[in-house]
């Protein structure tokens, strides 16, 4: 099992300096690289604070021309707001600039608030028609010249300049909770990205057990590789070193939920805290639960949590940091992580190679 990162440039309110924002998670992006993470992944998100990524392509940039090693992953394009043309040349330009070190994730689009912005209030569901209609005109756009006629884009002969480094493209991934989204993902050679949100482990079982059964549909497709993603906090101090991480990550939790289900307002980008007593799913915010549901807990007892999703053959474990939280306490996390979690699993440390 190896390791990726997912870290935002973020910020809860305006007295935050983003020149801070941008230097602190540079650091941390840098420590992943050092400590042998196998990839950075960079979301796609518009005019909110909280998720400060209104082109992966240009951040990851930034990242790749700062580090040696780690993988750049974007996670991922939201198909709707973009052209297969400009997607194709974007993802090979950044591959070729890095040294053949992209991942590329494609989506739906997470909030309807975004699409109400950048899509005239088209119902976000319909965005996976988008995605998938988009991944194979990109491979043929990769591959040389190509004519497309589909229903949302249509155009004359073209490719994609440059043209990726890897070949036939940059590895290619999915974000998969259904069934039907593994088995059309399997179909087009995507490895599979999953997310249990504050779930137990159990959910986590349950898409692994959505991804096997979608192999044994799947007869002759080469087994993709499958990622999950879990927000992670390792500290020294068992009794009290838990309770800041659970606390950002309750004021965060809250604020996705707000965004999502658009329960409250936003102002000037700032994503407004609703009251927990109004949401359906209040419990999953719970700290007590969150403390043991996530990757939080000292080194021995993050290797414990860890040891279930090796065993379960999750290939790829996304650690995911808890917006909003001291940088100070981010970065003691990732190191205590690097330091004294990941040398008790075999080979989790990335090794480089070269393009092919």
């Amino acid at each position: 099992m190896k390791f990726s990162l997912s870290i935002d440039m973020s910020r809860l309110d305006p007295s935050v300096d983003m020149r801070e924002v941008a230097r602190n998670t540079m650091e941390i992006v840098q420590m992943a690289d050092e400590g042998g993470f196998e990839m950075v992944w960079a979301a796609e998100h518009h005019a909110i604070e909280m998720t400060i990524a209104p082109n992966p392509f240009q951040l990851l940039a930034w990242y790749g021309g700062n580090t040696d090693n780690i993988r750049l992953g974007v996670a991922v394009v939201q198909a709707p707001y973009w052209h297969p043309i400009k997607v194709a040349g974007e993802a090979g330009l950044l591959d070729l600039m890095s040294g053949g070190r992209l991942e590329l994730a494609l989506g739906r689009g997470a909030y309807q608030r975004e699409f109400d912005r950048m899509m005239g209030g088209m119902d976000q569901h319909k965005g996976v028609a988008y995605m998938q209609e988009m991944l194979p005109v990109l491979k043929e756009l990769w591959a040389g010249d190509c004519t497309h006629d589909g229903e949302f884009w249509q155009f004359p002969a073209s490719t994609a300049c440059p043209k990726p480094l890897q070949t036939p493209h940059p590895p290619l991934w999915v974000a998969a909770r259904h069934p039907s989204t593994y088995d059309w993902a399997l179909k087009h050679g995507c490895n599979i990205m999953s997310w249990a949100l504050t779930r137990p482990f159990s959910e986590v079982v349950k898409y692994k057990e959505q991804f096997d059964e979608a192999l044994e549909r799947s007869p002759g497709v080469k087994r993709p590789r499958f990622l999950t993603m879990r927000h992670t906090a390792v500290y020294a101090d068992a009794e009290e070193g838990w309770k800041p991480f659970t606390d950002s990550m309750r004021r965060s939790g809250l604020q996705f939920e707000s965004l999502f289900k658009q329960l409250g307002e936003i102002k000037n980008g700032f994503v407004e805290i609703p009251d927990s007593d109004s949401l359906d799913n209040s419990t999953e915010y719970d700290p007590n639960m969150l403390k043991n549901n996530l990757a939080f807990g000292t080194p021995d007892e993050v290797i414990a949590k860890l040891r279930p999703y090796d065993d379960l053959g999750v290939d790829n474990f996304l650690y995911r940091c808890c917006t909003g939280l001291d940088w100070e306490l981010q970065k003691e996390s990732l190191r205590l992580f690097i330091n004294e979690v990941m040398p008790a699993f075999r080979d989790s440390r990335y090794v480089a190679q070269a393009a092919e």
